[in-house]
């Protein structure tokens, strides 16, 4: 089952400062990867829990599952993400 993949609307703000070639290395992973194995990817635990995160390189996606959607809602640099 491929899940729909939807992006909170920071996201985009999130996308400006990544450089190009690896905003598409990002998306195209979870457009791909992300959409038919959700759950294999771990979950978060204190204020994130419930949440789930996707490693790409030096950037973590945060993700949430609902139903048949995966709601994109953070994409920042590993040295930033949970602060």
């Amino acid at each position: 089952m491929a899940y729909k993949i939807r992006y909170k609307k920071s996201v985009a703000k999130d996308l400006k400062s990544i450089e190009k070639k690896e905003k598409e290395r990002i998306l195209n992973k979870i457009e791909n990867t992300l959409s038919k194995k959700p759950n294999q990817y771990p979950l978060l635990k204190g204020r994130f829990a419930g949440l789930r995160k996707l490693r790409i390189g030096n950037y973590r996606v945060i993700f949430s599952l609902l139903d048949d959607e995966i709601w994109i809602l953070r994409i920042v640099h590993r040295s930033e993400i949970y602060k």
